[in-house]
């Protein structure tokens, strides 16, 4: 049963568990509050927006999530699901409030902009009439847990004693179902032993469903700093680890090295594992940038920014593959960037992929749809095709032209360029697509490819660091 596609056979004890509430319904806050309602909890969600409430309650998913739509329509015919732009329903109605807001990077600075979390937290402390516990759930930088316990002091009535405390997720889109009801650990920090046995109760479906299945889930109880910095030193970690095999790449395209070779090789030691590997156009989503980004800023607020002064060459070196990459399609197309940067003008790009990666239509900070805008600017006639990603690209990036089938993108295409590691990309027939490109030349972004196979069709590769 252990993919993100099938729903799990729940256990449905619901004597000890508590009622949630979701704080921001977005992709966090909805998806965390469809499968504990699937755990058997009776869960709300609560948003402003009351469009993409109305959207939830009349069970459409206004994202792409596999597995998660059907979820979402069997919990609201169950009843244990409801969604609400009601705060005084959702104040009266739960004992636990997860706050699952955005945390987006402040306009202009690196640090995070907590004004979403300032706001869901005051408006909803405002309306309390009982003991509950608030937890925050969206990644914040260290801190932040005891200013909003400030917050909530400031604005609940005092005789509540309503505590704080921490709970971080660990999310991956095209995942995030089955991130929520198999993960692979349970980090928590309560302030108090009453607090602590709620959130023992809280996630006790998680663990129930793990017994059923006969597995463990680890479950880290810890400080509130601790909890805080859990989810964004896991972030500034994976993107380091990105960021070292495409500093690699480069260094084996001026050797004659061969990085995949080089990943496999060193994936062997245990010490390294051969997770995140994987050369490419590099790293963006919703998380990873801006986390790295917000982290070396906290630490330079607290005094100890020069031991992370590396964290953000780590943001260059993965900015710089998108110019990088740019430069690779010009010079395969025989138009080698001269001082002003490369001419692609009369070049037809049959490009393929927009999201930040498969199997989402999220395009936050996509290194695709980034490298696709470079090649436009340098006057390319770029023709895009996404499976899910499509209307959001549109939205981001007008200028370039989108089609909705890969047999209109790749005709008559001057250079092929497979970005986003989509199977329908990874499956992609040599022989058959060169008969309907113009020209057999392909920019193989995800490193998915066998080269040998593709020469041996008459194709041009490039691979990255290959």
């Amino acid at each position: 049963m252990g993919n993100a596609t099938q729903a799990p056979e729940t256990p449905q004890n619901t004597t000890t568990r508590p009622r949630i509430a979701f704080i921001g319904c977005g992709y966090l806050g909805a998806t965390y509050a469809i499968c504990f309602a699937e755990l058997g909890y009776e869960v709300v969600g609560y948003d402003i927006n009351t469009a993409k409430i109305d959207a939830f309650s009349s069970g459409t998913l206004p994202f792409h999530e596999a597995g998660l739509p059907e979820l979402l329509k069997k919990n609201l015919e169950s009843g244990r699901l409801r969604f609400t732009t009601d705060v005084q329903a959702v104040a009266d109605f739960a004992d636990v409030h997860f706050i699952c807001v955005d945390t987006p990077q402040r306009k202009g600075e690196p640090g995070a902009d907590l004004s979403y979390i300032e706001a869901a937290v005051t408006e909803l402390s405002r309306h309390l009439t009982r003991k509950c516990l608030i937890v925050g759930k969206s990644t914040v930088p260290v801190g932040t847990a005891s200013w909003v316990q400030e917050l909530v002091d400031r604005h609940a009535p005092a005789d509540l004693g309503v505590e704080v405390g921490w709970s971080p997720e660990f999310l991956q889109e095209s995942n995030a179902m089955h991130d929520v009801l198999r993960p692979s650990r349970i980090v928590y920090a309560a302030q108090s032993e009453w607090a602590s046995k709620l959130l023992k109760d809280v996630h006790r479906g998680i663990l129930e469903l793990a017994a059923v299945e006969d597995r463990e889930v680890p479950v880290v109880e810890t400080d509130l700093a601790t909890a805080e910095l859990v989810k964004v030193a896991a972030n500034a970690f994976l993107s380091t680890k990105i960021s070292f095999i495409n500093a690699m790449a480069d260094l084996c395209e001026v050797t004659g090295g061969d990085v995949t070779d080089l990943a496999r090789a060193i994936g062997h030691d245990q010490r390294i594992g051969n997770k995140f590997l994987r050369a490419g156009i590099g790293f963006g989503g919703g998380c990873l940038p801006k986390d790295l980004r917000a982290l070396t800023a906290r630490a330079g607020d607290l005094g100890v920014g020069e031991s992370f002064r590396f964290l953000g060459e780590i943001d260059q070196l993965n900015t710089r593959r998108r110019s990088h990459t740019v430069r690779a399609v010009a010079e395969l197309v025989g138009r080698p960037p001269g001082p002003a940067g490369p001419d692609l003008s009369g070049v037809r790009v049959a490009y393929l992929g927009a999201t930040f990666k498969p199997d989402t239509d999220d395009i936050r900070d996509s290194p695709a749809l980034a490298i696709a805008q470079g090649l436009r600017r340098a006057r390319a006639d770029v023709v895009v095709y996404d499976p899910e990603g499509l209307d959001n690209a549109q939205t981001a990036a007008p200028e370039l032209s989108y089609v909705k089938t890969l047999v209109e993108a790749v005709a008559d295409a001057d250079v092929v360029c497979a970005m986003v590691p989509w199977e329908e990309f990874r499956t992609l027939d040599p022989e058959a697509l060169g008969r309907q490109v113009a020209e057999r030349r392909i920019l193989d972004g995800m490193n998915a490819f066998d080269a040998d196979q593709w020469t041996a069709h008459g194709w041009t590769y490039r691979g990255i660091g290959r």
